[in-house]
């Protein structure tokens, strides 16, 4: 929740627990005094969790965009979005007419280059035989050397052409085949299995290797991005747990780990990205959806822990400290009472109370570890504004328990104002 929005909610529930369970005493030359209504709660002896909170880009499982490999019109789409195809399921039928026809003139072209070689291999037989003739007559003296130089040029010629011949047949061939490729791709399958989604292609439209037609993900395994600083991959690695929080399912927590760390930091971002894969099965995370990531990267050192609520700076000294009721909790039943019923307990009579300095150790997402203090010490977490008004030195304290101020610390504006009116009216039921 936005800290400031906590903190003036806070000053509210303060005014509605002095109007409900204040408590007016004999002041001075006969004023009457209310004494403050404050909440407290336990301070404890413990360790935070160390995490950072990023946020993050969901991606389908082995998330796909499908792209027209050629330039076509296109005749037929055969899936729409959100429906479940196979690996290899046509997903569009380009027109191949014009394809069609380039592949039957290049097989023609290819009869034709091998009806060549036949002719060239022909002519190169006849003239290895008419020079074999020619060198038995040569032996007896029949032929000059003029005539044989010039028969084997003529077959050193018809070798060329038959070697002519074979490469024109082998690029016929390639040409035949990169005809047959273009006429499969006027047909496009799916890569992958999965869900397909962003349909654009639509009958008519001219396909293009520039035009996204679809994309195809496995929905049920997400791939969770979060951008990583150079200062964080000081702590952050691969392995660690993540806990991931959404707007959109704010009853369920999903858990999962660091998967992978790209070691190449972005030029002038210095920073990278870090991938976090998910089982999905209830299908929570949609692509495209930002979702909140806490990364756990360890435990503080042990310390006095607080909620975060009970952190207060004095605006008359400029202190930050806590108030503490040094006399209350000792009465067993209060104690008692927050244990059975695990959220609050009555007011109290008044008792003291005093501001006492702290040091803040260790600050984590709800509580931090302090110094200045002692693990079970009762630490005021509502209504300090009222004491600091007052300028008294005792208040009407109310227990609560560390799961009630946490939970109250999550709420939603809204939700906090409703909860501190229902204690109110609580207080006034009680007082009657």
């Amino acid at each position: 929740m936005n800290k400031t929005k906590y903190i003036t909610l806070l000053l509210l529930s303060g005014l509605i627990l002095t109007n409900c369970g204040g408590e007016e005493e004999g002041g001075f030359q006969g004023q009457n005094r209310t004494v403050p209504a404050v909440e407290a709660v336990q301070a404890q002896f413990g360790s935070l969790p160390l995490e950072e909170r990023l946020s993050g880009t969901v991606r389908a499982g082995n998330q796909v965009e499908i792209f027209s490999r050629i330039s076509a019109p296109v005749e037929e789409v055969y899936v729409e979005s959100g429906e479940s195809v196979e690996r290899g399921e046509v997903l569009v039928q380009l027109r191949d007419n014009e394809y069609r026809e380039r592949l039957r003139q290049a097989e023609a072209n290819l009869r034709i280059t091998k009806a060549q070689l036949r002719q060239a291999e022909a002519a190169l037989g006849e003239v290895e035989a008419d020079l074999n003739r020619q060198r038995i007559l040569a032996e007896r003296d029949l032929v000059t050397d003029m005539e044989m130089e010039q028969l084997a040029a003529e077959v050193e010629s018809a070798e060329a052409s038959v070697e002519l011949s074979n490469a024109q047949v082998e690029q016929a061939e390639s040409t035949v085949q990169e005809q047959k490729d273009a006429l499969e791709q006027t047909t496009i399958r799916a890569p992958i299995s999965g869900t397909v989604g962003d349909r654009a292609a639509e009958t008519g439209m001219q396909a293009t290797p520039n035009n996204r037609l679809f994309v195809i993900g496995d929905l049920s395994r997400s791939k969770i991005t979060i951008n990583v600083t150079e200062r964080m991959l000081q702590y952050i690695e691969s392995g660690q747990s993540v806990r991931i929080y959404s707007e959109n399912f704010p009853d369920t927590v999903l858990t999962g780990e660091v998967s992978r760390i790209s070691p190449f930091l972005g030029e002038g971002s210095f920073s990278t990205q870090a991938e976090i894969d998910v089982q999905n099965p209830d299908r929570l995370l949609l692509p495209g959806m930002f979702v909140t990531v806490d990364v756990l990267y360890g435990e503080s050192e042990q310390a006095t822990l607080i909620p975060l609520s009970a952190i207060y700076n004095n605006p008359q000294t400029g202190e930050t400290g806590v108030y503490v009721a040094p006399g209350f909790g000792i009465e067993t039943e209060i104690l008692e009472e927050i244990e059975d019923n695990g959220s609050v307990g009555q007011l109290s009579n008044p008792t003291e109370v005093e501001f006492v300095p702290i040091e803040v150790i260790a600050k984590g997402r709800e509580a931090a570890g302090v110094a200045g203090i002692q693990s079970g010490d009762w630490v005021v977490t509502v209504g300090q504004n009222l004491l600091v008004r007052d300028q008294g030195d005792d208040a009407r304290v109310r227990a609560t328990s560390w799961e009630k101020i946490m939970n109250m610390q999550k709420m939603q504006p809204q939700d906090l104002l409703q909860e501190i009116l229902n204690n109110g009216v609580a207080d006034q039921s009680t007082a009657n």
